[in-house]
């Protein structure tokens, strides 16, 4: 695995940045591919399928939906099938579940470990993933104040995206 990279939580949240799609999806698939080889993992296709799924475009994606994707190009119709690879892809870092919409997203940093943070859509269900770093700032004053150690956290912001705001202003 990779350094994780330099902490910024500026930069441009991809899912809402203008960007060559077809190379954000080729790009984290191989990244994905290269990360399964370096850790031993098995990429099956069911798993990369889901993957692909999920890198269609920048929103998140419900179990089911996946499912009904997957049923109809013949990998399988029960639920079971969809989860473990859901959970594979969450595990390994590949993917992400947006809390609030009870669904999953592509990771858009799969080659390294970092802690994410989502902007959602509250129009479009857009999710943009950007950096984040809650063992610094108030949270992480809080905890160390405490004796807590962070080991997992959830950030997602709720807001309109760039695409939207005309919409919202109306």
């Amino acid at each position: 695995m990779t350094s994780p990279p330099a902490e910024n939580t500026t930069a441009d949240p991809l899912g809402f940045a203008q960007h060559d799609h077809s190379a954000c999806v080729g790009d984290t698939l191989a990244a994905a591919e290269a990360r399964c080889a370096a850790d031993g993992l098995r990429f099956t296709p069911v798993r990369r399928r889901v993957l692909e799924i999920l890198l269609q475009e920048h929103r998140a994606v419900g179990a089911y939906a996946i499912l009904d994707q997957l049923r109809e190009e013949g990998f399988g119709s029960q639920p079971p099938i969809v989860y473990r690879a859901l959970d594979f892809l969450v595990t390994n870092g590949l993917a992400h579940k947006i809390e609030r919409l009870n669904a999953f997203i592509a990771c858009t940093h799969p080659s390294h470990s970092h802690a994410p943070a989502f902007l959602i859509c509250r129009l479009c269900d857009a999710v943009a993933e950007t950096h984040s770093s809650p063992a610094r700032g108030s949270l992480g004053d809080a905890a160390k104040a405490t004796g807590f150690l962070i080991e997992r956290t959830v950030v997602e912001a709720e807001g309109v995206c760039p695409s939207c705001a005309d919409e919202a202003d109306r």
